[in-house]
């Protein structure tokens, strides 16, 4: 499908865009990439790289010019710690670039586009959650911004998926929490923060919370797989999940990574009076099977194994 096709990565700098870049480049595309201030970790051979603010009209209508199809992996890392300003400001740019580059996309006449959710759309359950409930209320109350703004997008790319007078094919993922290599470490992201942690030897190694929030984990290899695979085979608007359908908790990842660094007699210490995140989020990976025919292949421990190794090449960068 992608092959010598005209592919544009927005976003192109960041770590899911890095990430499906490099498989994109295995399929023999030819790859444009945006990036606004973030420079690319690694400079891949055959890239475009352009620099655009996607906030304005003219960059969007510029940079997706001439595409096939269009990755828009742009948009701002909000983890627990960001204040609540901050997550007002970066998701209202979020709305404003998605609306833009979507239309900067239908004018283009983009084969398929593809937009990245999130699972901060959910309401909180204590069972596997199936995209139907995507928007059931209520939300989570500390991800209600973020979750709420990534409504929204998911409702604009449905407009253009269903109701403009010339559809332009949309495809929309709900990945789980990925990690892996090319993620910075300074986000306040779980796993690279405490990757970061034991990597540069706390004492203690502090935590947020008390180690028994529930994830369902992704690594990055997985998730870039699984999103070639919806564009592929999506060819309807139809939210889908992307994630393992496992349960870690924050206490067995934080364990894994100090047993695969080697952080002999680390302390752990669990503080609860930081911001916390979602007691539990696990999603259903029904659809995916059935309909891409996917499901994730890395184990947690390989996953983490790569990731360290990465970080630690890295760190100095």
């Amino acid at each position: 499908m992608f092959r010598n096709s005209k592919v544009l990565v927005t976003g192109g700098t960041g770590f899911i865009g890095t990430n499906l870049i490099k498989r994109l480049l295995e399929t023999e595309a030819i790859v444009r990439a945006t990036f606004h201030q973030q420079k690319p970790t690694e400079f891949l051979d055959r890239v475009n790289y352009v620099k655009a603010e996607l906030t304005k009209e003219e960059d969007c209508r510029r940079v997706v010019q001439g595409s096939d199809y269009v990755f828009m992996c742009s948009a701002y890392a909000l983890g627990a710690g960001k204040s609540e300003e901050e997550k007002v400001r970066h998701t209202t740019a979020d709305i404003e670039m998605t609306a833009l580059m979507l239309e900067a996309a239908h004018r283009a006449r983009v084969k398929k586009f593809l937009w990245i959710s999130s699972c901060t759309i959910y309401p909180l359950s204590d069972a596997p959650l199936k995209e139907e409930q995507g928007h059931a209320n209520p939300l989570f109350e500390k991800y209600f911004i973020v979750g709420s703004t990534k409504r929204r997008g998911e409702k604009l790319c449905q407009e253009y998926a269903e109701k403009t007078t010339n559809p332009m094919p949309v495809v929309i993922v709900r990945p789980t929490s990925a990690y892996g290599p090319h993620e910075n470490l300074a986000t306040s992201h779980v796993i690279p923060a405490l990757i970061r942690k034991v990597i540069e030897r706390h004492d203690p190694v502090e935590v947020w919370g008390d180690g028994t929030a529930i994830k369902d984990l992704i690594f990055i290899d997985d998730l870039t797989r699984g999103m070639l695979l919806a564009m592929e085979k999506l060819d309807k608007f139809m939210p889908i999940n992307l994630g393992s359908g496992e349960q870690t908790s924050i206490k067995e990842i934080i364990e894994t990574v100090i047993q695969i660094d080697g952080y002999n007699n680390a302390r752990i210490v669990f503080d609860t009076s930081k911001p916390t995140m979602l007691p539990k989020m696990l999603v259903d990976v029904t659809r995916a099977k059935e309909v891409l025919g996917f499901k994730t292949t890395t184990s947690l421990e390989d996953g983490l194994r790569m990731t360290i190794e990465w970080y630690r090449q890295n760190k100095n960068k």
